[in-house]
Formats: C-alpha cells, structure tokens, sequence
C-alpha cells in the first residue's frame, strides 16, 4: 500500500509538471493582443480551441483505454505536450497559427489527463477509487496555478516566444516521471474487435451520468472563463490606478497563481462532504454561489482592490470545489466495462463548455463595449452566470432527485 501511495504521489507530480505549459497563453494575453492587433473575440478564440483540441483528442483517445494499456497514450502525448509550446513559440505569425498549436496541445493534455486517471484508477482498491480521483483532479488545478506562477516569471525575464519554448521543460520532467513509475492498466475489452469509433448506447442510457456530465460542462465553462480570463481582467482593474493603492502593483498572473493554489483543497474537501451527505445539494449549493460571487467580480472592476482581490480568491475557490465531486459522482455511476468510453463522454460534454467557453465571454465583452469598459466586463460575466444555470436544472432532471 505504501508503495501505491509513493506512486500516486509521483504520477501527481507529473500531472503538475505536465500543465506548467498550460497558462502561458492567458498570462500574455495583453501582449500578444497588442502584438497581433487581435480583437477580443480572436482572443476567445485562441483561448477555447485549446479545448477543441481536448475534444477531439478525447474522443479518439481516451474511449482506447479500454481496449489497449493508457500508459502508452499517456507517454506518447505527453511528448506531444512537449512540442507544442515549441511550435507557438517558434513557427508562430498570428492568431491562425496559434490557433493550430493551441489545439496541438488541447490533443496532448486529453491524451494524458483521463489517460493518466485512468491507469491510478484501475490500480487502486475500490475503496480508495474516489479519494484518487479527487485527489488527482486537484492536482489539475495544482498545475494551473504553478503553470500561472511559471508563466508570470518567465514573462517578466524573457519573450513570449521564450516564455513558451521554456515552458516545455515541465512536461519533458514529466515524461521520464511517467516512463519510470506510470502503472500499467489492464483493459477488460482487449479481445474485442477494434472499432475507431466506439459504443456509445450504454453511457447515454445512464441518465444519471450524463446528467453530471452536462453540469460538468457549464462548470468547465466557468471555470475556464475564470482561468482564460481573470489576468486581463486584472490588467484592466489595475490600469489607472494610483501605485500606491494596495494591490495596483502586484503582478495579476502572480494573483491568479496564487487564488487558484488556495483553492485547490477545496475540491478534495468539498468531495468528501458530498460523499458523506448528499452530492447533488452539495454540488448546486457551491454552484449557485460561484454564479453570485463571478457576477459581483464582473460588476467590481473600479471598486477597491482588496474587494476585487478577494472576489477573485472566492471565485477561484467556488469554481474549482465542485470539480472532484462531479467527476467522482460520474465514475460512482459508470458501469466498469464502459469505464473509459463513459470517462471520455463525461470529458467531451464537460469540456464542450471550456470550449466555448472563453469565446462566449469574449464576444459578449465585445458586443457589450470591449475590454476597456467596466459594463461590458459585468456584462460578460453575468452571461457566463446564466449559463452555468443549466448544470443544477440538469442535475435535478436527469437523476431523478436520487441520492448519490
């Protein structure tokens, strides 16, 4: 048992090591804004079709652990998470390119995300499946902050071009991590006839499930909008501001950092009190409170900085703490010859919403006046708001009210 938990542990890590490419974008989005002559809608754009990638890399990957060992997709994308910031960095002349190796590395993180999961999962007890899984999806967000906090040191030493290139060295830390201790999973379809595109009926019959998924999806989309969004809604907070006010100065990709780290436990907390009383309340109470506490961030941009810091802090905490429940409701749900292909269903539908996501919230904002206007922030989040909406509705439709 020690030794499982020294595993965990060090795949964990690598996961961390894996997403330090991750934020590079959103942290220099002021520049290459200015750099490109992009609109906020193109910004969106580069934002959420990192996601798209995912999508598609989901669906053509992740169904295949059932049927072949996830340790070698997981070290094949993980060298692929190693080459794409490579590729922005250095084959790069705008918003279409970066468009392409945005994707690139939506593709690699599906290839090591669920993958990863998967392998941890199908090498631990039952009894020990959903702490994993909470614990390891905390870890996502442990690599978001730590990539944020890389990303506004390497942009305050160097160019954004180099700023990506270094970046890559997490994710190539994390592929000789995996090659050594990533456990090897026993898919329990091997024998079947390989099919590209696999069996879907039995996931979406599980009503229960699909339910989560839909309100993982709107939770992704916050939750993303949060992290694609916040350092530019912090630039624009700040722009103007007297030097001395307390805040004005400090490096916004060091806040988001910094909130996103704080509230990393909350997911695995917030988990084990939904394991104990109810998950679907559990789950729409912090739901229902992230909405409120992003439409008051929205609204707040010329109001002090300790409030906007510390709505930024509760946002970051409301939008990741639902994030282990959702997931672990969903494979509680599955049944465990479809595992993989309902783990993939479950990541197409959520990350549909991180997909879009940032788009969305970039269209509104320039519909509504554009970056430089504190309506049109409101405006953008409280749209945001009103969507997230449909993940409880979701929740209370499709499982009937039943206990999980």
């Amino acid at each position: 048992m020690q030794r499982l938990k020294i595993t965990i542990a060090l795949i964990c890590v690598a996961h961390v090591l894996g997403m330090v490419p991750f934020a590079v974008y959103p942290t220099l989005i002021p520049t290459l804004q200015i750099e490109w002559a992009a609109s906020n809608t193109e910004i969106g754009w580069v934002a959420g079709i990192y996601f798209g990638g995912y999508l598609l890399g989901v669906f053509l990957l992740v169904p295949l652990t059932d049927r072949i060992d996830a340790r070698k997709i997981y070290l094949y994308s993980m060298a692929l998470t190693m080459l794409a910031p490579l590729g922005f960095a250095f084959l790069n002349t705008g918003v279409a390119t970066a468009s392409f190796w945005r994707f690139v590395q939506g593709v690699a993180l599906a290839g090591t995300y669920m993958p990863g999961l998967k392998s941890l999962v199908d090498a631990v007890p039952n009894h020990l499946q959903s702490r994993t899984v909470a614990v390891y999806t905390m870890c996502f967000g442990v690599g978001v902050a730590v990539s944020f906090l890389t990303a506004g040191l390497l942009a305050d030493m160097m160019t954004w071009q180099y700023s990506f290139a270094a970046s890559s060295i997490g994710a190539l830390l994390a592929f000789f991590i995996a090659l050594l201790f990533l456990p090897q999973s026993s898919p329990l379809r091997a024998n079947e006839k390989f099919t590209l595109l696999p069996d879907l009926k039995p996931v979406f019959k599980n009503r229960k499930a699909i339910g989560f998924s839909i309100a993982y999806s709107v939770h992704n989309m916050e939750l993303f909008v949060f992290r694609s969004w916040t350092v530019t809604f912090l630039v624009f907070a700040m722009s103007g501001r007297d030097l001395l006010t307390f805040g004005s100065n400090w490096n916004p990709a060091f806040i988001v950092a910094c909130a996103t780290f704080i509230a990393q436990p909350f997911s695995v907390i917030v988990n084990e009190i939904a394991g104990r009383i109810n998950r679907i309340k559990v789950i729409i109470s912090v739901m229902l409170l992230a909405v409120l506490t992003g439409i008051a961030l929205g609204f707040s941009s010329q109001l002090s900085m300790i409030l906007i810091l510390c709505l930024v802090c509760l946002y970051a905490i409301l939008s990741i703490a639902d994030s282990a429940s959702i997931s672990s409701a969903v494979i509680a749900s599955a049944d465990a010859r479809v595992r993989g292909t309902t783990m993939a269903v479950h990541t197409l539908i959520g990350f549909v919403g991180a997909f879009i996501g940032p788009i969305i919230f970039g269209v509104v904002l320039d519909l509504a006046g554009g970056g430089h206007s504190p309506t049109a922030w409101g405006a953008a989040f409280l749209t945001l708001g009103v969507i997230v909406m449909i993940g409880p509705l979701a929740m209370l439709k499709m499982s009937n009210r039943e206990p999980v």
